[in-house]
């Protein structure tokens, strides 16, 4: 049987490795302006005029990558992060980590914990022998002191600077000694965010920001219809208007060029496009929604793990607990508009772009222009949030397809309209939850069984053709990323769509999850928290009808079922944080506790309603969140991105939903698909558990147990059970 796992390992070694972090190969990953700069690999330079160099491989949008992994690397080397130089990295061998140089699935500490440590630490053990060697002394007998070699006997000392050279003709050693956690200086403290003073000056560069010489704006006139194509297209009074310099037609639009954003804009709303009906021309709301429910009906499931016999505890319960979940299709809303500056010339291709896959965007380049990946300079900029929107390659693509007719670099921008009508959604989950309770109302069996698609299609084929050796041509890495595509689909089906789901961490000895999978054609791909998002929406709200069907409080139930005591001190801190059980008259309060990505996060919601008996809203007054995320590297960050995912995850909670009708979808802007504004904002109380274990992932965990405890906070005051997000109560 091909387990996911081996399936995941199979293609990695069809994709040639890359597990293995290397140090500097300098005929390709080294940075280092000249040979007497120390850098004991791409991550670190450290030069002889006085400049420590730090290369952040994981792009920065707003999550506190370029504070966070550069306080790794200070620690080690004993240097203040406020000294360094931080640079985003350009595609290199070594930051494909571990085959992709990719921000993402909250790994960005967690695959930096080791390697950025050892980095500074190496540089730091080279210096000293430096030193060493300078002084005539033994290399025990010298200390480091923020940025300075010191030998405390004789009071000799030198910068690091001043060592650089002399320590950039030694090899790197084999193995280095880290720290304790007892001598940490910067790591699990208040550090402040060196991304800051740029965003406040405004020197901070975001991919719109990008303005190379001779610059041209690109806008598209996109047809309107999902995965619909062009017939034919009218542009003659486009031409013809100020500014505009071409027309570039595409497989499902046309790009107008011209000297500026608002010339180009306004020209493209003159095109007239005709095209053939698409895939999706049938489809709405209610036909994707009777799909779904059909496929809870087949006789195989594509996806089956649990233990116990689930089907026979249920048959002999003295009673079934049964309901059913939805969550729609959401937008990832990215508050910077999807943007790519290309520039492509006869030899190189200089590429700007807020991306989160810097390498796949290379890639894809590359194949478009007829170039060499190595000819390909991708220059990353800051991004204005991401979400997973921008691990895509869509408008990365358009703009190369668009800057191909051009000499001169076009800067290719996505209108908000254009994201959210022709980008890539979280899809919409159905769920159907059943429960066998006993005479005294407890849980002895639990099935969960879930309708979702498999992200593969749009995620497998751009990766594998970037991991493969540039040495197969480009026809053949196409063919070898579609038959991964199928293959994935048929071995792991809709695996993202399990996380949070298929391992129960509630005590229950019947427990059994079965997965349907199946994909209507509507384009999605991952979003913050991918299928922990709803799967907690789903998990912790029937786990919230189990505590009343036994007559428990939530939080007392959700204890006693707990086996894992870093869940129970999670849930203890969060009902002394939250004053559990203690709220204003015309409030409840809601708890939900969930994993994801290796990080336990608890959440209280504090709600009212608010309006007229007639017309009654939602209102979340306050937030209390708990995070178990190990070591909490800068605890600040730490503390902003639960808020964040709170903020984030409260837009999907109370107004999130794409809606389509004849393969079109009906949301546009910020009017229609309304966001939190700091109006709607609750108060938000965060408190982070010490913790001596190695550090998990933050970015997204946040997000999901939001949506749940705002739902089980909305019965505790209601009555009414809202199992379908957006929550809407029944006037």
């Amino acid at each position: 049987m091909t387990t996911r796992r081996r399936f995941i390992l199979g293609a990695t070694a069809i994709a040639g490795g890359g597990l293995a972090l290397t140090w500097l190969r300098r005929d390709r990953d080294t940075l280092a302006d000249s040979s007497d700069v120390l850098e004991p690999n791409a991550f670190l330079q450290i030069t002889p005029d006085g400049r420590t160099l730090f290369q952040l491989d994981k792009v920065e949008m707003g999550q506190g990558t370029m504070t966070g992994l550069l306080t790794l690397v200070a620690e080690e080397l004993d240097l203040d992060p406020s000294r360094f130089e931080v640079r985003f990295a350009p595609v290199r061998g070594i930051f494909q980590r571990p085959i992709l140089q990719m921000t993402g699935q909250s790994r960005s500490t967690v695959d930096s914990w080791e390697i950025l440590r050892k980095t500074g630490a190496t540089a730091r053990a080279m210096l000293l022998a430096a030193a060493a060697a300078r002084w005539g002394l033994a290399q025990e007998e010298l200390q480091t002191d923020d940025g300075r070699v010191l030998h405390a006997a004789s009071g000799k000392s030198a910068t690091y600077s001043e060592l650089a050279t002399e320590a950039s003709a030694l090899k790197p050693p084999w193995t280095v000694r880290l720290k304790e956690p007892s001598a940490y200086r910067w790591i699990g403290t208040a550090v402040p965010r060196v991304d800051v003073p740029q965003k406040i000056s405004g020197e901070a560069i975001y991919g719109m920001d990008v303005y190379p010489e001779g610059l041209l704006t690109a806008v598209v006139a996109r047809v309107p219809e999902r995965g619909a194509l062009l017939k034919s297209f009218r542009a003659d009074e486009a031409r013809a208007m100020p500014g505009v310099r071409g027309i570039v037609e595409l497989p499902a639009g046309v790009a107008v060029v011209a000297d500026g954003y608002w010339s180009a804009y306004k020209a493209a709303q003159r095109v007239e496009l005709e095209w053939a009906p698409g895939p999706l021309v049938d489809m709405d709301d209610a036909r994707l929604r009777e799909i779904q429910g059909a496929q809870l009906e087949r006789s195989e499931a594509d996806y089956v793990h649990g233990k116990g016999d689930s089907a026979g505890a249920l048959k002999a319960a003295a009673r079934v607990l049964e309901a059913e979940y939805r969550t729609p299709y959401l937008a990832h809303a990215p508050m910077e508009p999807m943007n790519a500056t290309v520039h492509v010339q006869p030899d190189r291709c200089d590429v700007w772009v807020p991306s989160q896959s810097p390498d796949m965007a290379q890639a894809i380049v590359a194949e478009l222009t007829g170039l060499r990946r190595e000819q390909v300079d991708v220059h990353t900029t800051f991004l204005g949030g991401g979400f997973g929107r921008r691990v895509l390659w869509d408008y990365v693509l358009e703009a190369t397809l668009i800057a191909r007719e051009f000499q001169v670099p076009v800067k290719t921008v996505w209108t908000r309209e254009d994201d959210i009508q022709h980008g890539y959604y979280r899809q919409q989950t159905l769920h159907r939850m059943r429960a066998g309770l006993d005479a005294d109302g407890q849980a002895t069996a639990w099935e969960h069984r879930q309708v979702a698609a498999p992200t593969a299609g749009v995620l497998m084929g751009p990766s594998m053709r970037t991991v493969l050796p540039e040495s197969l041509s480009v026809e053949t890495r196409r063919a070898v990323g579609e038959w991964m595509t199928e293959k994935s689909v048929q071995f792991v089906a809709a695996f993202q769509a399990r996380e949070g789901a298929e391992g129960l961490v509630y005590d229950l000895p019947d427990v059994n999850f079965v997965q349907y999978s199946h994909d209507p054609g509507v384009p999605i791909s991952i979003w913050r928290s991918v299928g922990s998002s709803y799967n907690a929406f789903v998990v912790e709200s029937f786990i919230d009808e189990l505590a009343y069907a036994a007559g428990i409080d939530p939080v007392a139930y959700r204890r006693m079922r707990l086996p894992d005591a870093r869940y129970r001190a999670v849930l203890d801190k969060l009902a002394a944080l939250a004053d559990w059980g203690t709220v204003p008259a015309g409030r409840a309060q809601g708890v939900a506790l969930f994993k994801s990505f290796d990080t336990i996060v608890g959440q209280v919601a504090e709600v009212s309603l608010d309006g007229s008996a007639d017309d009654q809203a939602i209102r979340v007054h306050r937030v209390s969140c708990v995070v178990d995320c190990g070591l909490a590297i800068t605890p600040d960050i730490v503390r902003q991105q639960m808020e964040s995912g709170i903020v984030f995850g409260l837009t999907a909670t109370l107004y999130g939903e794409i809606n389509i009708a004849a393969g079109q979808i009906q949301q546009s802007n910020f009017h229609d698909y309304r966001m939190v504004r700091m109006r709607d904002a609750p108060d938000i109380d965060v408190a982070v558990i010490a913790s001596d274990a190695e550090p998990t992932g933050v970015g997204e965990p946040g997000v999901p147990p939001i949506a749940p405890a705002v739902a089980n906070a909305v019965f505790a005051l209601t009555g009414q059970r809202l199992r379908s997000l957006p929550l809407k109560l029944q006037q």
